[in-house]
């Protein structure tokens, strides 16, 4: 960004300040430690000046917000335009509690909903099935059928409010049951907003929630992504998820690099598919960790929106700056919250969720204080709410567009953060793409070796988590936390009978049989799906239709 002439005067200046007053004190007062590193472990220079960032091209790789590549931001006036969404992320026990605490959550002033459903829903299988026993409800709510649906948003109209879902190898069918309940509300599918998370090879990667094997499992994203593009096109048909990398250990240029991967992946599969990249890309939309280190994350964003701009304008040649954009949910990092000393995690979050907004995010979850222990309480939710609110009315924060920009060590940082993730990309090029990394464990290696160190790091001191494993004391066991009643299991089961039982089976049988004739084929299944969950056939009773046709997926064991 400076000239020779400029940057020979800069290291002038800096040398003879290194000799005559950094040498002196360092002999004094060395420092603290012989190197310092970020939470992803990266070296962290004592100082950064012009000359870290003298082979940056302010134009082409800084900008302009709104305008490619986008390390600024998405959109010319970002926050000072609209708000982030403060998609709080909601769900337990049955559609009856879950739909209460949305309710309260809108009129406390969040202005987006994030549905979490329970461990069985998301496998596919429903709370009647033997292995859904002793999890129903608890770590999400539990949806069986239309039923449970039209439950969980009653009062809620769907023109009014945006809703995520994260849901990944039945997304097909929750979206399903998402479209039949704003046609029940006289919703058309053309007016829903939202989100699927939609993203399966995340969770062969680092969560687990799969069901298919890989190739039916992309079919079925595309399917989504050609039925949205023409039937649903305000929504976003995936949530491409460094989170849940993040949360199994990842560092911050892991997050990045395998997130992209996956979603070039995605893109390949589609185009593979027939769809013209400018059709589905812009609703294409991305989910990412924001953990402890603030300038490290910061950075990480925005060295994630710059290379997926030129991912898919060289790659894939994309022509609409729309499908260039990077547009993404932040949660705030679950994995660094503590059981002991839970208070602690107010503070976490609050840093956490500032490094999301510094960085520019479309929205954020903010966790709870008490998640380390339980499902959060209406207590801890609303401080969580609260704290966004904070950081968007009174930080200023928001008055000007991505504040950090120009800082000698954040540009530097989004520039190592970008040529290290696409390092990463590339590996995963040469061995055949993310699906076949993720079938040689690659990726789930990496992962795990860079979680194995960052464990080491704290039980061997050298790095500090408040409370855990510094600055301790003696406390009481937590009281107050949320629990799901047992009986949650019995009343799930108790209403998939009575939907049997008043449904029209013979409409069932005859759609489902129409489903299974679309899996063995090559048509679009949503259609199907869709047909199904309105005659009431339940979550279960599909995804064991594509269980049957497609198989089951089975994890690479890793040496």
């Amino acid at each position: 960004m400076l000239n020779n002439e400029e940057l020979s005067k800069i290291k002038t200046a800096r040398e003879n300040w290194e000799e005559k007053v950094l040498n002196k004190t360092l002999e004094k007062s060395p420092e603290s430690k012989e190197e310092f590193r970020s939470v992803s472990g990266a070296t962290v220079e004592r100082l950064y000046t012009p000359e870290d960032v003298a082979e940056i091209d302010y134009v082409e790789e800084i900008g302009y917000p709104g305008q490619y590549p986008f390390t600024r931001g998405c959109q010319p006036t970002m926050y000072r335009g609209k708000n982030w969404t403060m998609r709080m992320y909601a769900g337990f026990a049955t559609a009856e509690e879950s739909n209460e605490r949305y309710k309260y959550l809108v009129s406390q002033g969040s202005t987006g909903l994030s549905v979490a459903f329970d461990l069985p829903t998301q496998i596919g299988y429903d709370s009647d099935h033997s292995l859904a026993q002793g999890e129903v409800g608890k770590v999400g709510v539990a949806i069986d059928s239309l039923k449970d649906m039209e439950i969980l948003f009653d009062g809620i109209p769907l023109d009014k409010v945006s809703t995520s879902m994260t849901i990944n190898a039945p997304a097909a069918v929750l979206l399903a049951m998402y479209i039949a309940v704003g046609e029940k509300q006289g919703v058309s599918a053309d007016k829903l907003r939202g989100t699927i998370q939609n993203d399966i090879l995340k969770e062969y990667i680092a969560r687990g929630t799969y069901i298919f094997p890989t190739e039916p499992s992309m079919r079925l994203i595309t399917n989504i992504f050609e039925y949205c593009s023409k039937e649903v096109p305000k929504w976003n048909t995936i949530s491409i998820s460094g989170y849940h990398i993040r949360e199994a250990g990842s560092t911050a240029a892991q997050e990045v690099g395998f997130t992209l991967a996956d979603g070039i992946a995605y893109v390949e599969a589609a185009i593979k598919a027939g769809l013209d990249v400018d059709t589905f890309a812009p609703r294409l939309s991305f989910f990412f960790n924001s953990h402890n280190d603030l300038f490290e994350e910061v950075a990480k964003f925005r060295a994630a929106r710059r290379l997926w701009a030129k991912i898919m304008k060289e790659r894939f040649h994309a022509k609409s700056e729309k499908s260039m954009m990077l547009k993404f949910h932040t949660q705030t990092a679950g994995c660094t919250l503590t059981a002991q000393q839970p208070d602690n995690n107010i503070i976490r979050v609050a840093m956490q969720a500032l490094a999301a907004v510094l960085g520019g995010t479309q929205s954020l979850h903010t966790n709870s204080r008490d998640e380390a222990l339980a499902l959060p309480t209406t207590d801890s939710v609303t401080i969580a709410l609260r704290t966004q609110q904070i950081i968007a009315s009174e930080t200023g924060v928001t008055n000007t567009i991505d504040p950090l920009a120009g800082s000698y060590f954040i540009e530097a940082k989004t520039k190592e953060i970008e040529d290290k993730a696409m390092e990463y990309i590339s590996k995963i090029d040469d061995l055949g793409g993310a699906a076949r990394a993720i079938d040689l464990g690659y990726i789930q290696k990496e992962i795990s070796d860079s979680a194995y160190k960052y464990q080491m790091e704290i039980e061997s001191l050298d790095r500090i988590v408040v409370g855990v494993n510094k600055y301790q004391v003696k406390e009481e066991s937590p009281k107050g936390l949320l629990r799901v009643d047992p009986i949650v299991g019995e009343m799930q089961t108790k209403k998939i009978h009575d939907v049997k039982s008043a449904r029209n089976n013979d409409a069932v049988k005859s759609r489902l049989e129409a489903l299974r004739t679309a899996c063995q084929g090559t048509e679009n299944v949503m259609p199907y799906i869709l047909d199904a969950v309105r005659e009431y056939a339940t979550l279960g009773e599909i995804c064991q239709v594509m269980r049957d046709v497609f198989g089951e997926y089975e994890q690479a064991v890793l040496l």
